[in-house]
């Protein structure tokens, strides 16, 4: 199994359709607030090069942006 995590913000619609994306799917994900979440924030920065959510990481993949086609491709749908 492919270990996802999405990170998102509040008041973000690509996040929220991405999530919706994933609950279709049954993929299961970690779900990291950069608001809430300044460690989370630091990573997505500093490690993942990305300013922007969603910014999924799917095992060693990112994908930054609402990119759902990539986000398939990342997960073999």
């Amino acid at each position: 199994m492919k270990q996802v995590t999405l990170y998102t913000q509040p008041d973000c619609p690509p996040c929220e359709v991405v999530k919706l994306f994933m609950k279709e799917y049954k993929i299961e994900y970690i779900e990291k607030n950069i608001k809430e979440d300044n460690e989370a924030r630091d990573y997505l920065i500093k490690q993942l090069k990305a300013y922007s959510t969603p910014t999924i990481t799917v095992d060693d993949t990112v994908i930054t942006g609402f990119d759902l086609d990539g986000l398939k491709a990342a997960l073999e749908i």
